[in-house]
């Protein structure tokens, strides 16, 4: 059965983590955490589309988002350079070119209980994401034009 998203009054397809869904995320485990997420904020590539929502903050070069435990700022947005794991914000590939923010973990971190728990782009439908909730780029589109900062992503 196809996972799908639920958002007002549409179904759209969406994929989850590699490792399924789980209500004891850690670091590293693929899977998507359950539960009620809080969307935060909402990134975008300024050279690649048009901001989506007035409150869309642009994706820089240089931008990284921290995904090492050790560090202070682990599940932060971070700039380069940065010595510690990361992932980089403005890819090569179109993932990120928008990306929704959920308050997964964050902004006060748990070492270790997992990060950079985005909406963005599907690399194709039914492909797993490392724990990120993936939709068609439209349907990304259609959505981030649409919600506001009291938005919920749930998990079930």
């Amino acid at each position: 059965m196809p996972l799908g998203l639920r958002f007002q009054g549409r179904v759209l397809p969406c994929s989850i983590g590699q490792g399924g869904i789980t209500d004891n995320k850690q670091e590293g485990d693929k899977a998507t955490p359950a539960g009620n997420h809080d969307i935060v904020g909402m990134m975008y590539r300024p050279d690649r589309m048009p901001r989506p929502t007035r409150w869309a903050m642009p994706i820089h070069p240089g931008d990284l988002w921290s995904d090492d435990p050790s560090d202070v700022d682990y599940n932060q947005l971070v700039r380069a350079p940065y010595d510690h794991s990361h992932e980089r914000l403005r890819r090569s590939d179109p993932l990120y070119d928008l990306v929704i923010l959920t308050d997964w973990n964050w902004p006060n971190s748990v070492s270790g209980r997992g990060s950079a728990i985005f909406m963005h782009q599907w690399r194709r439908p039914g492909y797993p994401t490392e724990g990120c909730v993936a939709m068609r780029r439209d349907h990304l589109w259609w959505v981030a034009q649409r919600i506001t900062t009291n938005t919920r992503l749930i998990v079930s």
